[in-house]
Parts: structure tokens; C-alpha cells; sequence
């Protein structure tokens, strides 16, 4: 795993810009803690930070072949086979690393070796031969990736710091961004920022001088679904299978994120059971929750008895990361924190826990395997199984938000302008115009088809990059084997019957690996992210968030009058925006 960015300019010497291209790739030193380098020509930079996890003495970044170059962030699980193909085709390797693959693999086939690729991965390469950049991202948009047009070019980086670093791009968020943050949905190619772009997962954008060019090389499509309910629980955990397989690949130590939930637990049982050693695994809780653990509207029980079950079962080398009240508020980790995701788009506690766990992890692993995505590919979430929420034209998460009473807090000038009702209903138009109908497929099926691709285009995104930003502000390497294009796609293509074939969330994902999980993961009832209960830390946060000067510029965004209330979810999105507006400085435009 890397951080990668660079600069391409059709009308300026960049040789002469050294100086701004370090400043850029600095920024990504904590993705890539291992190694530096540059690359420089006329018309492209290219900036590389390394975190070596294949072929460490190899893989050195900027790679260049001939007049080619690439800096490259991810892993190319497949790239074992897709190295023995092109030896076939007469291509020599110099590295073991999979990131000469992927760059010989373009010189092959071009920008179609995207098609070829099972993995997580941005890169960007600059072809000297038809002086263009491509960029490419991977299916799901595990990887970030940003870009920023120039008046003769383009700026990229796998963070917005990275292409901040450049006094060309501006620190400007306008209505759109604001919508973007406070609608908790993730629109394709809206990057927050005023004239940035994500490159959008499963696309490839070619900048040349004739301007910025892009295709689309995946997207989920409607499929029928042959398979009876027996093979199809039996492939899944073929997949499985393969894909854990593929995914322990690593020259350093691994671990897994262990929860106590279905997925996370799925995940551990199927490494421990490919690994000659005992398989690491970490979970995070908080002190005192175990004991004092109180149900509430999403979260029906704790998770330290099902983790100690898992790890107990499958004999894993386990550790809980245990955190107190004051490490949750403390306003630095909220600036590491705010810093990491270069947005004030946090989730709390859930997103200060997260950094913390995955700090105290990389103290003994550098590669982590996940249980993120599975409930939105297999249906786990609460709303999926609403029948009002079923019926409904509108996003399910947000109508389970609205259903739990959360009233809005911002100031009237920015809840006027931004409009959030039309904005949010014109974009799950848009969204539910972009899904096909399978043939044969009835009205019901149909509808929870659409379902699963809202949760998986509009709202999985936002947690897959939360994952990608706490890991990689420490150097950690996540890797999230359900979002593997082959078990997305077989998957959503199979019918919601299946999906809940025992009468409960994600039967497919229980089918197919309660062989390996102890029964009491296996009967649990779904259970978010943890966290805390501990009233000293909403204290921490209300106390924190009524201390800011009257004065501050985040009540030009939230209503002052929220602090009276205490609450803590807007405690929380108070110090989370005022952190941001300290340290970005931004402009606003309203």
C-alpha cells in the first residue's frame, strides 16, 4: 500500500518544480512510511511514498520502463497469474512485486489491463510515448483517488493534501460539498472539494492535451441467477475461500480485525483455517463496556463475549485493544483524526476508536483483512428488512436515520441554501435510473435489486474510505476481502429470496461458513461498529464543544443554539467541523 501523486503540464518545464512536487508527495508520508521517490520529465511529475508489503527490497516507486512510468497504490491479487501470462507473451520481470506486473501488464494491453486486475488499487501512469496520463481506480473504490483539472493539465494525489500541497489548487467548498457532507451519500465523482474530482471506481480517466477523457470498464450489471440455493451457497464459500486465500499474500505480518459479528468472524475462521501458524487478531472495546453494557436502538448486545468466542474457537493469538473516555475526546487524536479524511465528515467516537485501533495494530502487523461490505452485499443492515423502508423512494439508510428522530442542526442560511430534501431526492433518482431489470425479474425482486446497489454505490463508499484513511494515517494496510468484484457480482445478481432463505439477514453469508464459526456468532443478531457508552465522554465533548468562542466560524454552519441540547451527535459534529475549519482554513461559498 502506497500514496501516490503527481502533476501533468502541457505548457510549464516541471523539471523546475521540484521543490512542490517533494511538498506533495510528503504528504503521503503516512501511507507509505517505508520509501520516498520522484519522477520528473517537462510535461509530468510523479511522487511515490511506499509501504512495503510484496517484494520488499523490490518495488521501488517511481517504476519505469522505457518511456513509461507509474506510481501505484494497492494490491493486484491476481498478479501471480497475470505475471505467468505475460512470461508467456515474452515479457521479463526484473522484481517479484505486483507492481511491475500491473506496469508490463500496460504495456501489453494498455489501459484494458484494468480488466484483468482482482484487487485494491490507484495508479497512474504517464505514457511518454503519447504523452497522456492514465488513471485508474479499482472496482469498488476501495483505493481513494483525486484528481484536480488545471488550466493545462491536471493535479492528482490519493488524498486532497496531496494536491493542496500545490499553490495551483484552491481550499474552496461550495454548496455541492456541503451537500455532499451533510447528506451522508456518496455522489459519484463529487470530492467535496470545488474543483476536484474522484476518479470514479471501475473507471479510467486519460488526460492529454486535448483535455481529460473518461470510460467506464466495470459496473454492476443485472444478471439472472441460475444456480440453485445449494450451489449458490456453495459457491459463495468457493469464493470465499479463494479470495481469503489470495488475500493473505504479504511478505510481512498479518492479522484480522475481529469484531464478534458474522462477517469479521467469517473472515478470521477462514484465514486461521489456511495459515500453518495461529492467525493474529485484534478487536477494540472500551473499558467497562462489557460490564455495563446497555442495549440500544442498533446495537442489542456487546461484542467482547462473541470475539472471545471466535478467538477461542479458531485458537487465534487475540488482543483487545481496550480504550478509555479521555483517549476518545482527546481534541489532538480529533485533529489526527479530521486531518486523516481532510473532511469533517466523522462519525465520533466510532472514527477516534478506529484510529486507535488500527495505531495499536501496526505496533505488531502491517497488513489487516476486514469484514467491511459484507452487509451491504449481503443485506445485513436493519433497513433491508423494513418492509415500510422496502417500499419506500428514498435512501434506506437515511429513512432508518430519520426513523431514530435525529433532527437537523444546521444554521438556517446553510439548511436554506443547501436544500438538502431536493438534492437528496433528484440524487436517488438518479441513482435507481442507473440499475438495470433482469430479465424475468418481478417487482418486489427488482426493487430490493435496487436496494443492494444504492448500499453499494452510494453509501459503502463512504465507509470503505473511512477504513482506507484511519488505516492509512498509520501505516496500516487493510484489506477487505468482500469486495472482491467476483463475490460482488455473483451476489447482487442473486435474488433477495436467496439473500434471506432461513429468514434472516445475510443467510448466504451464514450458509456458506457456519461450518467454521462457533453457533453462537452463528445465531447473533447484526451489530454495528462499537461504541462507547461511557457518559464521561459525552461530558469530554459538551464541555470541549461549549467552550469554543461564540465567535468560532462552525456556528456560520450548526445553530448555536445545538449546544444547549447536548446532544451528543452534534457535540461531536460541532468539534469534528471546528477542528476542520481550524486547520484547512477553507474558503465557504453559500
Amino acid at each position: 500500500m502506497c500514496g501516490i501523486t503527481g502533476w501533468v503540464s502541457y505548457r510549464r518545464n516541471l523539471t523546475h518544480e521540484q521543490a512542490t512536487l517533494d511538498a506533495m508527495t510528503e504528504t503521503m508520508s503516512c501511507r507509505g512510511p517505508d520509501a520516498a521517490g520522484t519522477w520528473t520529465t517537462p510535461q509530468a511529475a510523479l511522487g511515490h511514498r511506499r509501504l512495503a508489503v510484496i517484494d520488499l527490497p523490490g518495488g521501488a516507486q517511481p517504476m519505469q520502463i522505457g518511456d513509461v512510468v507509474m506510481v501505484y497504490s494497492g494490491e493486484a491479487y491476481n498478479f501471480t497469474e497475470l505475471r505467468e501470462e505475460l512470461i508467456g507473451k515474452g515479457e521479463r520481470f526484473t522484481t517479484d512485486s505486483d507492481t511491475e506486473v500491473v506496469l508490463r501488464g500496460y504495456l501489453t494491453w494498455g489501459a484494458a489491463v484494468a480488466d484483468r486486475l482482482n484487487g485494491m488499487y490507484a495508479f497512474a501512469i504517464w505514457d511518454g510515448r503519447t504523452r497522456e496520463l492514465v488513471m485508474i481506480r479499482d472496482r469498488m473504490g476501495i483505493k481513494p483517488f483525486y484528481f484536480y483539472p488545471t488550466a493545462d493539465g491536471v493535479l492528482f494525489g490519493s488524498e486532497p493534501k496531496a494536491i493542496f500541497a500545490n499553490p495551483l489548487a484552491k481550499r474552496v467548498v461550495g454548496v455541492d460539498g456541503f451537500r455532499e457532507l451533510f447528506g451522508f451519500v456518496k455522489t459519484p465523482r463529487n470530492a467535496f472539494w470545488e474543483g476536484m474530482q474522484e476518479v470514479e471506481p471501475g473507471t479510467i480517466v486519460t488526460v492529454s492535451e486535448d483535455g481529460i477523457r473518461t470510460r467506464t470498464y466495470w459496473r454492476l450489471e443485472s444478471k439472472p441467477h441460475n444456480d440453485s440455493l445449494e450451489d449458490t451457497v456453495g459457491h459463495v464459500r468457493e469464493l470465499l475461500d479463494d479470495i481469503v486465500r489470495r488475500q493473505l499474500v504479504a511478505d510481512v505480518p498479518r492479522c484480522v480485525l475481529l469484531s464478534g459479528g458474522l462477517d469479521s468472524s467469517a473472515i478470521t475462521a477462514l484465514a486461521a483455517a489456511q495459515l500453518d501458524e495461529p492467525v493474529r487478531s485484534f478487536a477494540v472495546d472500551f473499558v467497562g463496556q462489557a460490564e455495563n453494557f446497555q442495549p440500544d436502538e442498533l446495537r442489542s448486545t456487546p461484542d467482547t463475549p462473541y470475539v472471545h468466542d471466535v478467538a477461542d474457537h479458531v485458537k487465534t493469538d487475540h488482543s483487545d485493544i481496550v480504550l478509555d473516555h479521555g483517549a476518545l475526546s482527546d481534541p489532538e487524536l480529533r485533529r489526527k483524526v479530521v486531518g486523516a479524511r481532510d473532511i469533517p465528515a466523522g462519525l465520533g467516537d466510532m472514527d477516534a476508536s478506529l484510529y486507535l485501533l488500527f495505531k495499536a495494530i501496526r505496533g505488531q502487523s502491517t497488513v489487516a483483512l476486514s469484514g467491511e461490505s459484507a452487509d451491504e452485499i449481503f443485506g445485513g443492515y436493519r433497513q433491508f428488512h423494513d418492509p415500510e423502508i422496502q417500499r419506500a423512494n428514498f435512501y434506506p439508510w437515511l429513512l432508518l436515520m430519520r426513523n431514530m428522530h435525529r433532527e437537523s442542526s444546521l444554521a438556517p442560511g446553510l439548511e436554506k441554501a443547501l436544500d438538502m430534501r431536493t438534492f437528496l431526492i433528484d440524487n436517488y433518482n438518479s441513482a435507481v435510473a442507473e440499475v438495470d431489470r433482469a430479465d424475468g425479474e418481478d417487482d418486489f425482486t427488482h426493487r430490493m435489486r435496487v436496494m443492494s446497489y444504492l448500499h453499494l454505490t452510494r453509501f459503502v463508499r463512504i465507509l470503505l474510505d473511512r477504513k482506507d484513511r484511519m488505516s492509512m494515517a498509520v501505516g496500516l494496510e487493510v484489506r477487505v476481502p468482500f469486495c472482491d468484484h467476483r463475490l460482488v457480482e455473483y451476489v447482487y445478481n442473486t435474488p433477495w429470496s436467496m439473500k434471506t432463505y432461513d429468514g434472516r439477514e445475510k443467510s448466504l453469508l451464514r450458509g456458506a461458513t457456519k461450518d467454521v464459526l462457533p453457533q453462537s456468532v452463528v445465531q447473533r443478531v447484526k451489530s454495528p461498529y462499537p461504541s462507547t457508552q461511557d457518559p464521561q465522554y459525552v461530558a469530554d465533548v459538551t464541555r470541549q464543544a461549549r467552550a469554543l468562542p461564540a465567535t468560532h466560524p462552525v456556528f456560520t454552519l450548526i445553530k448555536r443554539s445545538a449546544l444547549d441540547a447536548g446532544e451528543r451527535h452534534s457535540m461531536e459534529r460541532i468539534l469534528n467541523l471546528a477542528t476542520w475549519l481550524d486547520m484547512y482554513q477553507p474558503e465557504m461559498m453559500f
